[in-house]
């Protein structure tokens, strides 16, 4: 990012000198950044290196106006150290302002709270902190060095060699930018003088590019390629180790036919709630690490998607594959139905079916139900007429069986200062077997033992491994990945066949899982985005002290919504958090040039110009340095929007927005912005003008009798 904002810098320069004086920027802001982050005890990590990489190629804008500036009055004529301090004294506050704008659009994302604010608060943190060093540099370093070492002069002509191609180079762009300029100054020409065509067109350009909205998609996060993939092996209760080694053999022998698979771990056994805390011979698992993403032309998921075909006919075994993502933080799965009611075998049916309709949506993967298929337990039906002859009661039971086969502290023991528990526990041979179990002897009140098949009946069943509550309702969850479609699609698929389904009375389902973050997240980020705006008029009503000039520059922003909204549907990205990211920092970006413009506009008015006279002059000079900045803030983050590097997908939709808004909103700068300044300026005169007629007393009729 930036080799491409300072090779831009150089083209257009094309001088060492004040190439170099231009990219101390970077190296500076970078240090600045990790100094601070230490200092607040903010780690490296993606957000931060996403917050550098995004304010890249930002990091020479201010520099670019401020130097460009200081050229142009060396060329006028005046002296090193009168041309560094009148350049940069000129635009020392259009540039500040630019930045706090930039700077400011990110506050209220500080201030917001949930999953968004922890994911996004340290690339805010970063862009911050980078821009207001970068603007530091911009209004001290760049002068001195500028009164140092700038050099500026006709380009040399008859050098040979290398020197001598760079030379052509230069006067041959220069020539074509001075052609560029008065192509500019003409077409500026006839858009001042046809105000409502532009007008028209502008917003033609912003209904259609704005209208691919409507075509995206919508989720949570990008998923992120980082080439990892697990394989869980489940065969059937009772199944033995040697049973589970050998599908687990089956799943790696379909690897090998797998080029993309670099490491892959298996693991036979496990444990946990299955197991009751033991080891559990029917499951295992393979964790699976493919190629870099450079050395393979598949994603991890159509990776996973052949291996799901490869290991679906392996006999008596159970297999799920699931892609890791590390932006998922495991905090819930992309689609989640929360199923409520009373009795558990009545929702065990309707998640039965509502998995059966789940499966059935396209883009649907690993559709499975919180209950699962249970799990083997003992269940003790006390029989209560029998129990009641022995004056026994369901709970005295309970503490029977539960004294026995897990024991009952009977008193505490003190050692050296220390309490040891004495735990009283029956005979291990009631847990051998279920024969065994009916023999357990439960006390009567009358102190004798009576077994326990003389009361209860005891058999396996098959029970639910957990029973969730939520209101005092019981609780079943369908939960499902998704796979190549977004999860807005997905989500109304789902919807729209479970309002066919005939719920019985008492039984609700909710809507959950990221889709639920992710309505939530976009509420936050939309109330961030219209703060974001509050704060940037604010900040131009105190630069310009007007009201009027902010709504000039403030229209630059729906071209850059809808070019944004445009790039996401040419490069077929879906509407995400980072995408809303990425408006919110165009809200700051893009009327960066605006206030360039406008400020210089309003600098030669108070020269002596006319209006349209000072808009025609200041256009021309204020296009190199407008097209200089969005270039390399754009090729800043075309390495980010490219996804260059595992795990940076995430990152690519902010910077396709910014990229694509950025550029459309340019056009509507040099050409919009300047119309609209002239109808904003008639409408202040007019204003001016009915005030005075108000202020200007009739004057009164005289009788003559």
């Amino acid at each position: 990012a930036g080799i491409l904002a300072i090779g831009i810098l150089f083209i257009f320069f094309h001088n060492l000198r004040t190439t170099f004086i231009t990219a101390t920027a970077i190296p500076i802001a970078v240090m600045a950044t990790f100094a601070c982050l230490y200092f607040m005890d903010v780690s490296i990590n993606m957000m931060t290196l996403g917050g550098l990489s995004l304010a890249m190629g930002r990091l020479v804008d201010d520099n670019i106006v401020a130097l460009e500036n200081i050229y142009r009055f060396r060329e006028a004529g005046h002296s090193k150290f009168d041309a560094a301090v009148k350049g940069v004294s000129e635009v020392g506050m259009a540039i500040t302002a630019s930045t706090l704008t930039t700077v400011a659009v990110f506050l209220p994302i500080v201030f917001v709270e949930g999953l968004t604010a922890t994911l996004f608060r340290d690339l805010a943190l970063t862009v911050g902190i980078s821009l207001g060093a970068s603007l530091l540099v911009s209004l001290t370093l760049v002068p001195a060095l500028s009164a140092k070492i700038m050099k500026v002069g006709e380009i040399p002509v008859g050098r040979k060699g290398l020197r001598g191609l760079f030379d052509g180079f230069g006067r041959g762009f220069d020539n074509g930018f001075t052609r560029l300029e008065k192509t500019y100054r003409r077409f500026l020409h006839y858009a001042l003088g046809h105000r409502k065509t532009i007008v028209v067109g502008s917003i033609l350009i912003f209904v259609l590019s704005g209208a691919s909205t409507f075509f995206l998609g919508a989720e949570f996060m990008p998923s992120s390629d980082t080439g990892q993939i697990t394989v869980s092996v489940k065969l059937p209760d009772g199944a033995q180790l040697e049973d589970t080694d050998a599908a687990i053999a089956e799943v790696e022998k379909d690897l090998e036919g797998i080029e993309e698979v670099q490491t892959a771990f298996a693991q036979v056994g496990g444990g946990g709630l299955m197991s009751f805390g033991g080891a559990s011979g029917n499951s295992g698992s393979i964790s699976i690490q493919l190629v870099p993403l450079m050395e393979r032309d598949r994603s991890v998921d159509e990776v996973a998607e052949e291996l799901r075909a490869l290991t679906k006919d392996i006999p008596g075994a159970k297999i799920e594959v699931t892609v890791t993502d590390m932006m998922s933080m495991g905090t819930t799965t992309p689609i989640d139905i929360a199923i409520k009611g009373d009795e558990l075998d009545q929702l065990q049916q309707i998640a039965t079916d509502i998995q059966t309709m789940v499966v059935s949506v396209e883009g649907t993967r690993e559709v499975k139900t919180s209950m699962g298929e249970g799990i083997p337990e003992v269940q003790v039906a006390i029989d209560r007429e029998k129990a009641s002859k022995y004056g026994l009661t369901a709970y005295q039971i309970a503490n029977g069986l539960k004294g026995t086969l897990s024991g009952t502290t009977a008193t505490r023991y003190r050692y050296e200062g220390k309490e040891i528990n004495v735990v009283i526990t029956g005979d291990d041979t009631f847990k051998q077997s279920l024969s065994n179990l009916e023999q357990t002897p439960i006390t009567t009140p009358l102190g004798t033992d009576v077994p326990l098949s003389q009361i209860a009946e005891v058999t396996i069943e098959r029970g639910p491994t957990a029973i969730e509550r939520s209101g005092q309702a019981r609780v079943v969850h369908v939960s499902s990945d998704i796979v190549g479609r977004d999860l807005v699609s997905v989500t109304n698929d789902i919807q729209a066949k479970l309002k066919d389904y005939p719920l019985p009375n008492g039984y609700t389902y909710e809507m959950g899982g990221e889709n639920e973050e992710m309505v939530k997240s976009f509420q936050d980020l939309g109330m961030a985005l219209i703060l974001a705006i509050v704060l940037v008029y604010m900040i131009l009503a105190a630069q310009f002290e007007s009201l009027i000039h902010p709504f000039t520059i403030i229209f630059s922003l729906p071209m850059g919504f809808s070019g944004g909204m445009l790039g996401l549907f040419i490069t077929r990205s879906t509407i995400s958090v980072p995408a809303f990211i990425g408006l919110i920092l165009l809200t700051g970006i893009v009327v960066s040039n605006a206030i360039v413009l406008v400020d210089y506009i309003n600098k030669r008015r108070e020269m002596g110009d006319g209006r349209e006279e000072a808009i025609e002059n200041a256009g021309p000079i204020r296009l190199r340095p407008i097209l200089m900045t969005s270039l390399a803030t754009a090729l800043g983050l075309l390495p980010m929007a490219f996804g260059i590097g595992e795990g940076s997908e995430t990152m690519a939709p902010m910077a396709i927005v910014v990229i694509f808004g950025l550029t459309l909103s340019t056009l509507s700068t040099l050409i919009l912005v300047p119309v609209i300044y002239t109808m904003n300026d008639d409408f202040k005169n007019f204003l001016k003008r009915k005030g005075k007629r108000k202020a200007t007393p009739e004057p009164s009729e005289t009788v003559t009798a």
